[in-house]
């Protein structure tokens, strides 16, 4: 497990920055150990560290499919390297755990996919239908770089809408055993909420701190913040939402549902009552998780003003991160923040700037807010979950590997759609195909430390069962005809 190479997400452009020099020691490791991917498939470079691997299949009447994964991580922070339990690159295999920075997310499965490629060449396969593998190399950071220029590539080389499926990273499956359940839920990831970053800045006269105003430009922003957090936004369960898909599947299937839930959530298919007396139960039961799958949230996460301690701040800055529900929209975001933030710049007398829009004025400074690191990313759309979709040989290969796994003892299978919180590199692939699936086949157990955090290590044997995995959904694939 390559996790020896400190591939961390580059903010300067390809080539402007000696630290781009460990993905080129990457990819000569990549290309020493998977000797016939090189030799036997296409593998180009987009932009410089992009790997686009063709693997042309006997069949052109077939759309191909995407395999995706990214080889980029994010930094160890250097203050909690002493509470590693082993070196953060060493990619350490203690007999049961593969150790490392990057072993979860995401070269871990980036080195199963290739290996499925790799053992499938030294078997003889030829497939009918033809497989790519696409690797960004800044996912962490947006992608634009990385998987953006590789989605442009791959729609001049196919077209767009020309992809069967694309399956990247994503949520996996939770094992019930340890609760006394004999039930396994994997859950793909179907859509992503979206994302805006929004700056609030205010900007006031500076001077000597001995000669204050009532409110110096921190102070305001203070109020600005508690505005903001004061005002958050209403979750909304729609039944055409993925949530409300969600809940449906864990009511009809999991035995530990109390009756009277299961009841109300099969009614709220119909009854408005029932579905308003559902999202109150949901809300009241897990009131962080649901409002964070159910609506947009929103956080404040930056924050900063002044330069010295005798000097009066001219200007004050905070970020707002916005993940955006599926029933919203960037452009609503921007008309609450504004609606927000309008008696803020009142009260104080400032001239009040939204989005480069001057929405009004005053005599005593200036507030704007605007896009900040130009993120403004709209909720996905929703992969098809019907029976004669895609989905349904996605679902089949993820029951039918966990039933027949000698990891997991749980038969009862259920595959249900999931709504993602963050963003993946799939954001760049909407133009490729309707069908994106986010699942990584892993359990939660199978984390020593969850990811982006100190001890960040895979269990071994979960990377056998994901191979097992990637290998029946690319044999299951071949002999589809959708």
């Amino acid at each position: 497990m390559p996790s020896g190479f400190p591939t961390y997400d580059v903010m300067n452009p390809v080539g402007e920055d000696d630290r781009w020099e460990q993905f080129d020691e990457f990819h000569e490791f990549l290309e020493d150990r998977f000797e016939r991917i090189y030799e036997e498939l296409f593998v180009t470079k987009v932009n410089e560290y992009g790997l686009v691997m063709h693997w042309q299949g006997s069949d052109d009447s077939l759309p191909p499919i995407l395999l995706a994964a990214h080889q980029d991580v994010v930094p160890v922070n250097v203050d909690t390297i002493n509470e590693w339990e082993e070196e953060p690159f060493s990619g350490h295999y203690d007999g049961t755990w593969i150790w490392g920075r990057g072993s979860c997310d995401d070269k871990g499965p980036l080195i199963a996919l290739m290996t499925v490629m790799e053992e499938l060449l030294e078997a003889g396969f030829t497939p009918r239908r033809t497989i790519v593998l696409a690797s960004g190399f800044d996912e962490e950071v947006g992608g634009k770089r990385g998987a953006l220029q590789i989605s442009q590539y791959l729609q001049s080389e196919y077209g767009q809408d020309s992809f069967a499926m694309v399956i990247d990273e994503g949520s996996g499956f939770l094992n019930m055993a340890l609760e006394g359940d004999n039930t396994i839920i994997a859950l793909p990831g179907t859509a992503e909420k979206g994302r805006t970053d929004i700056r609030v800045e205010i900007s006031t006269p500076g001077g000597h701190s001995s000669f204050p105003p009532k409110h110096t430009s921190i102070g305001i922003l203070s109020a600005a913040v508690v505005a903001v957090e004061s005002a958050q936004h209403t979750p909304e369960l729609l039944r055409d939402g993925t949530p409300f898909a969600t809940y449906q599947c864990i009511a009809e299937h999991f035995p530990n549902v109390p009756d009277s839930l299961r009841r109300l959530v099969k009614e709220a298919n119909e009854d408005d009552e029932a579905l308003d007396e559902l999202k109150r139960i949901l809300l009241e039961l897990y009131p962080v998780e649901n409002s964070a799958l159910l609506g947009t949230t929103q956080a404040v996460t930056l924050i900063g003003g002044g330069i010295k301690v005798n000097v009066l701040p001219e200007s004050a800055s905070a970020i707002v991160s916005h993940r955006i529900g599926q029933h919203s929209s960037v452009t609503e975001i921007r008309e609450h923040l504004t609606g927000v933030l309008r008696p803020i710049a009142a009260d104080f007398d400032l001239t009040f700037d939204a989005f480069g829009v001057e929405v009004s004025t005053g005599s005593s400074g200036h507030l704007s807010i605007g896009t900040a690191f130009n993120t403004a990313l709209e909720p996905s759309p929703k992969t098809p979950t019907d029976s004669s979709s895609p989905y349904e040989i996605f679902s089949g290969t993820v029951k039918a590997v966990l039933e027949g796994s000698k990891v997991h003892p749980s038969k009862d299978v259920v595959v249900s759609p999931m709504l993602v919180l963050v963003n993946t590199d799939t954001r760049h692939y909407w133009s490729l195909t309707k069908h994106i699936f986010r699942y990584s086949h892993f359990d939660q157990a199978d984390y020593y430390n969850g990811i982006h955090t100190v001890n960040e290590a895979v269990r071994a044997e979960a990377v056998i069962e994901h191979i097992r995995f990637l290998t029946t959904l690319i044999l299951n694939w071949d002999e589809a005809t959708i």
